[in-house]
């Protein structure tokens, strides 16, 4: 009997699976500001501060709510997220690419690693594909509502999510299980059967990690924004990356022959893997 071998996906959300940010589809223009504006002004305040701009993003989005009388409840930001709208093909992406794997003895498991909110991911039509949504999120009182940051990820603490995964351990909180030894052979989804998709400087770290440790990395870019990929091909020549391909997720698309070819890969690298340790 044939047995299953698990390949994590794993992606960034904004610009990755949908154009822009999160934030842009519905919190700012309630907020009365235009999205450059409010952008400027948290990168400004993160600067003013010497503070992170992620941090500074979350706090602008607590006081903008609150000088407009807005919603901080955790069900209004996921309401939010009804509105964000993504990039061809999306939608049907898990479905056709669970059963791809499937048919050829490949369990795939879909996790979000954003810089983004956490609470408006889980709102989306998308939410319930993911088994995990690592993310940035809010601490809320007792009423509540959502006062100060409960988790923030940067670019360099996105990569401490590529290891939990690696180490199946699913919780923000624990830091014991991951950064316990296990050994390589006993971890749920080994690097070398990842495939990481991003789209800019956030998910360097990540891709390059991902690459390093014998998985694959696909920088994406928004297909409407003309000269993206050369700029993106610089990952590749500097070994960040191993494909470069536009964010269309339709069938047959170049990124759908590409993890299909991927997903092959790490089928074949298996079972030449058992081989040889049957031989020895």
């Amino acid at each position: 009997m044939r047995e299953n071998i698990t390949v994590a996906l794993i992606y960034d959300f904004d610009g990755t699976l949908a154009p822009g940010n999160m934030q842009e589809y519905d919190f700012i223009p309630a907020v009365g500001k235009s999205n450059m504006e409010f952008w400027q002004e948290a990168n400004a305040l993160a600067e003013q501060q010497d503070a992170d701009q992620v941090l500074t993003y979350m706090a602008r989005m607590i006081q903008e709510a609150q000088s407009k009388g807005l919603s901080l409840r955790r069900d209004a930001f996921r309401e939010s997220g009804r509105n964000v709208k993504f990039y061809a093909g999306v939608e049907e992406w898990f479905k056709r690419i669970n059963a791809y794997g499937a048919e050829r003895g490949v369990n795939i498991l879909h996790y979000v690693n954003s810089s983004g909110l956490k609470e408006i991911i889980e709102g989306t039509a998308i939410a319930h594909e993911f088994k995990n949504i690592y993310a940035c999120s809010f601490l809320y009182n007792v009423d509540g509502i959502a006062y100060w940051p409960a988790v923030a990820v940067n670019y360099t603490n996105k990569t401490q999510f590529i290891f939990k995964i690696n180490k199946g351990v699913e919780s923000v909180f624990d830091t014991h299980d991951v950064n316990r030894f296990m050994e390589e052979s006993k971890r749920p989804v080994p690097f070398s059967r990842m495939i990481y998709f991003g789209d800019g400087t956030t998910d360097i770290p990540c891709m390059k990690l991902v690459k390093n440790f014998g998985g694959h990395s696909i920088a994406v870019y928004n297909p409407q924004e003309a000269g993206q990929r050369t700029l993106l091909n610089d990952l590749i020549r500097d070994n960040r990356v191993n494909h470069v391909c536009p964010a269309d997720y339709s069938e047959g698309s170049e990124i759908d022959v590409v993890v299909k070819t991927i997903i092959d890969k790490m089928v074949l690298d298996y079972r030449l893997s058992q081989l040889e340790v049957a031989r020895g």
